[in-house]
């Protein structure tokens, strides 16, 4: 994408009512006034699901197709990205749908606690070197921070083609003795799957599946930690 393009994109952002973009530190000097107070921006209190590094919100937008009585809120630190998600949702006028342009890391200042019925993670980067062991979003001070958002026995769900990811997030979660509630290695040739991971496709899976890449997911629960 060029520059000319992302500059719009930037532009278009701002004047979208339907994206927040807090400054870093307005987020971690706890003066961004909407955490805990996302009811009142929906107008409801329906429960929230958050979808974590969210691109282009294919998956916030089909998911908020899907269940209009649920709130979504997609957060991606590329706001060229995001923008596709947020027009989407303005042109079909979803007002179930929200997006937040920040680092994933900051979920615990963008959210009180117990905000958040479930969290989704779709396709994130798997972090593979162990060096980049910190920034997969599975990993323990991930899942700290998840807890502190989600309601008690809030849900994670993890879809991915990264047969890596699921293995290590499964591996951190039996050690940790969490409720694994689903757990599959194919979801498109093993049975079982929620429609949620089976009718919402994102650009990027459909190349995975044309590659003839297995699709993963797991589904667990988050008790405080």
């Amino acid at each position: 994408m060029g520059s000319k393009n992302k500059l719009k994109r930037f532009k278009e952002n701002e004047s979208f009512p339907n994206v927040f973009q807090p400054l870093r530190d307005e987020v971690l000097k706890g003066v961004f006034p909407h955490k805990g107070n996302w009811a009142e921006v929906f107008g409801n209190h329906n429960p929230l699901v958050v979808e974590l590094g969210c691109g282009k919100g294919e998956y916030t937008i089909g998911l908020a197709r899907m269940h209009p009585e649920i709130n979504y809120i997609g957060i991606d630190i590329k706001g060229a990205r995001l923008w596709r998600g947020a027009k989407t949702a303005l042109e079909e006028s979803l007002t179930n749908v929200i997006f937040i342009r920040s680092q994933i890391s900051l979920i615990d200042d963008l959210f009180a606690r117990g905000e958040v019925s479930e969290i989704w993670i779709t396709f994130p980067d798997p972090q593979i070197k162990f060096k980049r062991t910190k920034h997969r979003l599975t990993n323990l001070e991930f899942l700290k921070k998840y807890s502190l958002v989600l309601q008690e026995n809030g849900l994670v769900h993890l879809k991915t083609d990264s047969e890596f990811m699921h293995g290590y997030t499964l591996g951190i979660l039996q050690a940790m003795n969490m409720e694994i509630m689903y757990s599959n290695h194919d979801v498109y040739k093993n049975e079982g799957s929620p429609k949620e991971v089976l009718e919402i496709q994102t650009f990027y899976e459909n190349q995975y599946l044309e590659l003839g890449k297995p699709i993963t997911y797991l589904k667990f629960r988050m008790p405080a930690l």
